[in-house]
Order: C-alpha cells, then sequence, then structure tokens
C-alpha cells in the first residue's frame, strides 16, 4: 500500500475538533485502519504514530469550543 502524506490528514481535521480517539476513528473511516503515512522528517508511521508526531511538531491547536482541538492550519508546510 502506498504511503499517504500527513496533510491529507491534517487537511482533513480544518474546520474540525477532535480528541486523540476521535482522530484515529476519522483517519481509520476516511483512509482505512491499515494506511501508514509520511512526512518530512518521518515515513511509515502508523496512524498512532501519525498522531504522535503531529502532536510533537506542533500541528495541533485547541479548538474554539475547548472540547479537545484542531489543526493549525498556519503550521502546515505547502510542498
Amino acid at each position: 500500500m502506498e504511503q499517504l502524506h500527513a496533510h491529507e490528514v491534517l487537511h482533513m481535521m480544518e474546520g474540525n475538533s477532535y480528541s486523540e480517539s476521535s482522530l484515529k476513528e476519522a483517519i481509520i473511516k476516511r483512509f482505512g485502519a491499515q494506511q501508514h503515512f509520511y512526512a518530512c522528517s518521518a515515513d511509515n508511521m502508523s496512524i498512532d504514530e501519525l498522531i504522535v508526531f503531529l502532536k510533537q511538531k506542533g500541528k495541533f491547536m485547541p479548538a474554539d469550543d475547548d472540547k479537545g482541538f484542531t489543526v493549525d492550519i498556519s503550521k502546515v508546510c505547502n510542498h
């Protein structure tokens, strides 16, 4: 299976808020449970590894509704 860029998940998140578990469910629903992802500095990440990676890279910000987080679109590189 071909890896997808992490941007696919970040763009999916735009306008929505998530907890870590609801984000995982949304990724599985959209891309499948076995999908792996890559980014500028990592590859072959499972869904769980991707969520940790994105969190560590500061890609999430608190959601306006204080019920989780959303994507910080200003921190999404465009390449």
